[in-house]
């Protein structure tokens, strides 16, 4: 469902207490980025399995997810990637193996990571990279984006959130479907636990502007890496995950496709496969 709305919410917001986590362990650090409008515990499975292995994990906070949906829609993926790039210095000065991965927009962010840290960072996970809202489940008004984009209705444009929200587990589905299908536009109740209501065509617009930067910078990566993705992903095509692993440098470079899940894999059915595919697959480079 697409929303028009001109209001804005100037509201203080103290009901959202996300503010991304960290695991202590040693002296190998996973760092994990979550999707655009969501929260850090969409990576909570992941980061649990990898210290549970003994990894140190980090898992920010992506820049305003905090705040208004007013404040995140006029927030660039520049300011959203530099936020991350300063944590990810920060924890560089104390680790120096890092691996990174990311979710949706995350995994768009941790592919810039790497890009511009290669060496610091040793392997490379992309959970269904999101650089075209092409799945089975966008609704059919997507078409309109390219248009719209070029229009300052983006920022008063936003997609309703809805069946099946990324998710195939029928039993989480129901405790997200609870919260959003009554919530309106301003409504923050338990954003820290599901993400926001809605997407602002605004942050689909910078989603699709981080696309063609990432594109443009697949061949320079030398970093070995790990795509996967659901086959049936609601929210974004197979395609996507072919698009990189066809243009990425890196020759050790591997798809995984999952048959029962949905966009959301780091929480779905298949949690448990997708984290021992994320172990293995760094353990192979730690020290």
């Amino acid at each position: 469902m697409i929303v028009l709305s001109f209001k804005e919410d100037k509201r203080e917001i103290n009901n959202i207490a996300d503010t991304g986590f960290f695991l202590p362990g040693n002296k190998n650090l996973c760092f994990l980025i979550h999707g655009l409008t969501g929260t850090a515990k969409e990576m909570g499975a992941i980061a649990q399995r990898l210290n549970k292995q003994g990894f140190s994990v980090a898992v920010p906070l992506l820049l305003n997810h905090n705040k208004s949906i007013s404040c995140l829609k006029k927030t660039t993926w520049q300011e959203l990637y530099n936020s991350v790039r300063t944590e990810f210095i920060k924890y560089s000065h104390e680790y120096e193996n890092i691996f990174v991965a990311g979710l949706s927009f995350g995994a768009l962010i941790g592919i810039l990571l790497t890009h511009e840290f290669p060496g610091k960072v040793k392997a490379l996970n992309c959970f269904s990279p999101t650089l075209f809202y092409d799945g089975w489940g966008n609704p059919k008004s997507r078409i309109f984006l390219p248009l719209i984009y070029k229009t300052p209705f983006k920022y008063w444009l936003y997609f309703k959130e809805e069946h099946p929200y990324g998710l195939k587990n029928e039993r989480l589905r129901s405790k997200v479907e609870n919260f959003y299908k009554d919530a309106d536009l301003f409504d923050y109740n338990k954003v820290h636990l599901y993400g926001y209501p809605v997407i602002p065509v605004s942050c689909m617009y910078q989603n699709s502007l981080l696309a063609k930067k990432v594109i443009s910078i697949l061949k320079d990566i030398r970093t070995p890496i790990q795509i996967l993705q659901a086959r049936e992903d609601d929210v974004t095509s197979p395609k996507n995950s072919y698009c990189i692993y066809n243009r990425v440098g890196s020759k050790e470079k591997e798809i995984i496709f999952f048959e029962n899940s949905y966009h959301i894999i780091t929480a779905d059915q298949e949690r448990d496969k997708v984290a021992e595919k994320t172990v293995a697959f760094f353990e192979k480079y730690k020290v």
